[in-house]
């Protein structure tokens, strides 16, 4: 999708190949821009009993009717959500004195000890809605530690901590600041927290909470055994911000493989239990079987579940029970750990999306979703301009200096304009510099240093930041005043994760959507689904029917282009 002017050639407005066009190093004199009343806000708790039928519980308690859409009423606060006062007080010094509709939702279930599944807008305060019930659970449990009878303190006591699993490096850093950002009165942070990432190593103190990708943490983990048996144990709480992400592509194996280990520690500590074993007889080590079984495992084996339980209790009895067995075993065991996936998109629709994925291997989750998930956020205006070959350049010139008239409550003007490729990045960025526009970039190719900075300095002194979809994800930019698609996205998820960069926590935002004629079958749907005030999951075209729809669309436009063409040049 990207409109390239040059006196001798022209490439299609609208391209759907995953091999973009390498624009700047084959044409030399050309410049490029990307082608390509308020309802009610409630949130539901939703008790998965089973796969297909949920129980709602909505909380419209929190929140007065015509209310804020972002924070509950004021006669809501942490304290009364179940957060110790220690917590409480960390979050009023870090300027969060009121919890936010998601947060009032999240934080009692989480507290509970239930697995969580948090599936809510973007820019809702989902970060802190998992942070917050974890800092306080893992804070309290050292207290206890402390009050431990001095006749008692001989016994080791196991290390518990919670493990943040994020899908880059830039995400994981950002939840370690947010983390730290909870203080307690000296101004030190109420817990150790660290990141591994990139070439980081095994933090040499033990941290309370490790925030890592799951490919960095595999990295650590699976060269020493002794370090993964003792690492699997010690993780109480896991957290996987960005599920649905998490959950598909090449994430998904890593993450699968992840969950069967703890499962399989959680399985071995419950067998210790029932037959009166020291925990420190049993270990969460892998033989090489174990491992291959691991690695073999797909979610299509999950329906093997069913493990008569008679023949189960007879096995214990008599002792026949091997560590592989148990590991089969899925629904016979005590839990000891608890799961929490979080996302601001999660299709259900399909055997393979991440919310079914989800269903199927925690069918007793709690589910929290808000009330604005997949839907059109009432804070947000939209503007659509269709955009021809000859005027993109022009409507792309006037969409960013509109947005300086949009400026944000701090008095700034912060712009994020949005392309597929990086080579269109490099091609707006070139346009907007020639108008006179600074501009910052952001993609793929930009070193981990640079894009730091990058997002540092746009937080800071606001401006223009030209980006791909790197940007567009779990990233959170205070006061984003305008987005602009000066690349219609490819997929209505990629979508609603672009506009979500604005109108975050309460806050109001504009985002100018520029499309052509090959965009009009994924713009009709989003825009038909804002209209009626319905989720745009009809519109996700990560199914393979709608995106096999627009591929055949956009060559019969181009056939009958062609045609049209040729019938001008005989007449």
């Amino acid at each position: 999708m990207i409109l390239h002017r040059s006196a001798t050639t022209m490439l299609p407005l609208y391209k759907l190949s995953s091999s973009p066009p390498k624009l700047f190093s084959q044409f030399r004199y050309s410049y490029s821009v990307l082608s390509n009343s308020s309802s009610s806000f409630r949130i539901s708790l939703l008790w998965l009993s089973h796969p297909r039928r949920f129980g709602t519980v909505t909380t419209a308690a929190y929140r007065k009717e015509g209310g804020d859409t972002f924070f509950t009423e004021e006669s809501v606060s942490w304290t009364s959500l179940g957060v110790s006062d220690k917590v409480s007080q960390a979050l009023y010094n870090a300027g969060l004195g009121q919890p936010s509709l998601v947060q009032a939702a999240s934080i009692p279930s989480i507290l509970s000890g239930k697995d969580v599944v948090v599936a809510a807008e973007t820019g809702s305060g989902k970060t802190h809605s998992f942070l917050v019930p974890l800092i306080d659970k893992l804070c309290n449990e050292q207290n206890d530690s402390a009050n431990i009878a001095p006749s008692d303190q001989g016994v080791s006591q196991p290390r518990k901590i919670s493990l943040v699993l994020c899908p880059n490096v830039t995400l994981s850093e950002q939840v370690v600041r947010m983390a730290d950002g909870l203080c307690d009165e000296k101004g030190k942070p109420l817990l150790s927290v660290v990141s591994l990432c990139g070439r980081q190593g095994w933090p040499v103190n033990e941290p309370d909470i490790i925030v890592s990708t799951p490919a960095a943490l595999l990295n650590n983990i699976d060269p020493k055994n002794f370090r993964r048996s003792d690492f699997i144990r010690s993780v109480k709480y896991v957290v996987f911000d960005e599920a649905d992400m998490l959950l598909s592509g090449g994430y998904q194996n890593k993450v699968i493989r992840l969950i069967h280990m703890l499962r399989f520690d959680e399985k071995l500590l419950s067998r210790s239990n029932e037959q009166n074993l020291p925990e420190s007889e049993t270990s969460s080590h892998f033989s090489s079987e174990d491992e291959d079984n691991l690695q073999d495992e797909d979610l299509s084996e999950e329906e093997g579940d069913a493990v008569e339980n008679d023949d189960l209790d007879e096995e214990l009895e008599a002792g026949h029970v091997k560590s592989t067995d148990w590991r089969r075993v899925r629904k016979v065991y005590k839990r000891s750990k608890q799961y929490i996936f979080v996302a601001a998109t999660l299709p259900v629709n399909g055997k393979r999306t991440a919310g079914a994925v989800l269903k199927k291997m925690f069918p007793e989750a709690n589910w929290v979703s808000g009330n604005y998930l997949h839907c059109h956020n009432p804070r947000l205006k939209q503007r659509w301009i269709e955009v021809t070959f000859d005027t993109q350049v022009d409507e792309l010139i006037k969409a960013v200096k509109h947005g300086f008239e949009s400026r944000s409550v701090s008095g700034q003007c912060r712009t994020m304009v949005f392309a597929n490729t990086v080579e269109a990045v490099e091609s707006v960025a070139k346009i907007l510099m020639r108008g006179g526009i600074e501009c910052y970039h952001y993609h793929k190719d930009c070193s981990l240093e640079d894009r730091a900075k990058t997002l540092t300095d746009f937080q800071e002194k606001g401006g223009i930041l030209v980006c791909t979809d790197a940007a567009a994800r779990g990233i959170d930019i205070p006061n984003v005043s305008h987005v602009i698609q000066a690349d219609f996205a490819t997929s209505a998820v990629d979508f609603i994760h672009r506009v979500g960069r604005t109108a975050r926590a309460g806050q109001y935002g504009l985002v100018t959507s520029m499309y052509t004629e090959s965009n009009q079958d994924l713009v009709a749907a989003v825009r038909r689904a804002g209209e009626l005030s319905q989720p745009v999951e009809t519109a996700f075209s990560r199914k393979r029917s709608f995106r096999n729809k627009l591929k055949k669309r956009a060559a019969l436009q181009r056939i009958t282009d062609s045609r049209a063409d040729e019938e001008r040049v005989l007449a």
